[in-house]
């Protein structure tokens, strides 16, 4: 019976290292570059551009004019509910490894089922700190004929390129190598 308890102790252990992976990944930088053409003239894009992230809460921080550069950053907070999900599985995960801390070692009586309130809280915690960020949006005229348009090399976060693909696509007529919607990360 010892042996059934160690092995689920082991399995207990290998969960929990599994969401500290997914605290981690759920807070990873996905700064992303892509470059994105128009064939509309390069002050009327990067313009609109400008417009809709300033909407979306971005602001300019500054740029360099030789290198033809807009800078913005903006403040990214975390899901609240994924920091509550997060929370659950950690509160769980902790109270199965006190379960069977408990049947290990029954001396230890019912202390071990308090790792449940210390794991969920921690866990949200942990997340929060982590995905809670500054985040910096980096717009780089790389061409701009005014008979062939513009392109555009912008660095930032994965999701917020998808957004501003998805969202300007029509009326600014920008189009990428179509990466970022194809990706399944």
């Amino acid at each position: 019976m010892q042996s059934v308890f160690s092995s689920t102790l082991l399995l207990t252990l290998l969960l929990a290292i599994g969401l500290g992976f997914f605290l981690r990944a759920a807070s990873k930088d996905r700064t992303t570059v892509v470059d994105i053409h128009s064939p509309m003239a390069p002050l009327v894009v990067l313009d609109g551009i400008s417009a809709w992230l300033e909407e979306r809460g971005w602001r300019r921080d500054g740029g360099d004019a030789d290198r033809q550069v807009l800078r913005f950053h903006g403040n990214v907070a975390s899901s609240g509910a994924l920091a509550l999900f997060l929370s659950i599985l950690g509160g769980l995960g902790s109270g199965c490894l006190g379960l069977v801390l408990i049947q290990l070692f029954p001396e230890l009586g019912w202390w071990p089922l308090l790792l449940a309130v210390i794991g969920g809280p921690v866990a949200g915690l942990i997340y929060r700190e982590r995905s809670t960020r500054v985040e910096s949006l980096e717009l780089r005229l790389i061409s701009s004929a005014e008979k062939n348009g513009s392109l555009l090399r912008i660095r930032a976060h994965r999701d917020e390129l998808i957004a501003m693909e998805l969202e300007l696509a029509k009326t600014l007529e920008l189009a990428s190598d179509g990466s970022l919607l194809s990706s399944p990360i």
